[in-house]
């Protein structure tokens, strides 16, 4: 009994320490009627916890543009949330991105997570990068604008310092926050921050956290991010294939709290959430750690 009692002392320190944090939730645009009712459910049973922000990706084409643009402007009316379009440089002119940009602070959009993009296949590598958009939206609006940063370097930079020092000049043309891209390690992370530092970048650098719901989907994306799958990772879901949903999503959840409870230690305080529109793994993380609706 009494090991039992000093376990649960445990776990209450341990989230104790991690009190006082604050979280952001990236979500996607719908393409079907079905993917449209799971995005606003998961809108609905997150907004409560009062997030910084609800961000939206945005893609290359215009259908999908939008989209991006319908669902961020519902958001920010119906949660009365801050709602975060992402916006790149991909197959649209400096033009269309300025309109873009002036639609969106008229309509009351004082944040965007400026982007390069990923590129479609047969789309030849853009003229400008993120940190020409940051500096294009800096001249239309006094706009607080993120960026990516990439822990474990970006799939086309040729190595870290030439990574770093892209996001150098996105510090330094405005930006003043960068979201990373997922990863599994925790020092991944606390290394890059510290290189960040060590490299002057003036940036609140917030770690980007994917709750695992589907292994195999998990696997598809690192491939394709340059993000590493540790070996613990591939061991802890062998054979779970054939398994039922609940197991998986225990262990998702399990494995982002413990990696969130390590960075709350080395004094990460804000966390972004890579929801995937779906609600349960992120809103059981967040109340596990405190963050709950009133």
């Amino acid at each position: 009994m009494a090991s039992y009692a000093q376990g649960i002392d445990a776990l209450n320190q341990s989230l104790s320490e991690v009190q006082g944090i604050d979280v952001s939730f990236e979500f996607f645009p719908p393409k079907t009627e079905s993917m449209e009712q799971t995005l606003w459910k998961s809108v609905e049973r997150l907004a409560p916890l009062k997030p910084s922000y609800m961000s939206v990706t945005y893609g290359a084409n215009s259908g999908e543009r939008d989209r991006t643009h319908d669902v961020v402007k519902r958001i920010q009316a119906e949660t009365g949330i801050q709602a975060v379009p992402h916006l790149t440089c991909v197959d649209a002119t400096r033009e269309e991105l300025i309109e873009i940009a002036k639609d969106y602070w008229q309509s009351g959009i004082r944040k965007i997570v400026a982007l390069r993009g990923d590129l479609p296949d047969g789309v030849e590598k853009p003229q400008s990068y993120a940190s020409d958009l940051v500096t294009l939206l800096k001249e239309v609006a006094d706009f607080e604008i993120a960026v990516a940063a990439y822990p474990e370097k970006h799939p086309e930079a040729p190595n870290s310092q030439f990574d770093l020092l892209n996001l150098k000049r996105k510090a330094e043309a405005g930006a003043t926050e960068a979201i990373s891209q997922f990863f599994f390690d925790a020092e991944v992370f606390l290394r890059f921050r510290d290189r960040a530092a060590a490299a002057g970048i003036d940036l609140d650098i917030v770690p980007g956290i994917l709750p695992v719901t589907n292994y195999q989907t998990l696997q598809r994306f690192a491939g394709f991010t340059n993000v590493h799958v540790p070996q613990w990772l591939h061991k802890m879901y062998d054979g779970l294939d054939k398994d039922d949903q609940t197991t998986r999503n225990l262990m998702g959840a399990n494995i982002s709290m413990d990696m969130v409870k390590v960075l709350a230690k080395e004094g990460v305080r804000k966390f972004h959430f890579y929801t995937l529109n779906r609600s349960e793994l992120s809103y059981a993380i967040c109340h596990m750690l405190g963050v709950r609706a009133d």
